[in-house]
């Protein structure tokens, strides 16, 4: 199973979102965020306390949600040069190989520890932090049927 592909922007920015909301530290410190802030506000809106914890917490949830929403994905779209490259990827029992005019690389299907999928891409990790998209985009319905079976088979969830 091999097909070409080349990112647009617009997707792969939507993928690193995706990408950042779903680690644990975003999901634990958008909660306490957000509990600081709807506490602050019960609290002024009874008059407990200043304006001030208020203020602070609504800067802090608009900063937050600036960062994992704006300024994370825009700086790592904006730093790495393989968004704007063409590939050519092959699916293979044994591996994956990735294919562009500067070489190529091989991954076998151990050194992945998790996938998932998102609206436009299919997101292999090899650790936590480390990742390589896979668009959706010029992919067969039978291709992704394929594929699907593949990813779970050998690197499961």
């Amino acid at each position: 199973m091999q097909f070409s592909f080349s990112y647009e922007k617009k997707k792969v920015i939507q993928a690193l979102r995706y990408h950042f909301i779903s680690r644990r530290e975003i999901k634990v410190m958008m909660i306490l965020v957000n509990v600081f802030a709807i506490t602050a506000a019960i609290l002024f809106y009874s008059q407990k306390i200043r304006p001030e914890p208020f203020l602070l917490g609504s800067l802090i949830w608009i900063a937050m949600m600036g960062g994992v929403w704006y300024i994370l994905p825009y700086s790592i779209y904006k730093n790495a040069s393989t968004f704007k490259e063409n590939f050519i990827i092959a699916f293979t029992d044994e591996n994956i190989q990735l294919d562009n005019e500067r070489g190529y690389v091989t991954w076998q299907w151990g050194q992945f520890s998790r996938y998932f999928e998102s609206p436009y891409f299919f997101h292999l990790y090899f650790d936590n932090k480390t990742f390589f998209l896979v668009p959706k985009e010029n992919m067969g319905e039978a291709f992704m049927h394929e594929l699907r079976a593949l990813l779970q088979k050998k690197i499961g969830n």
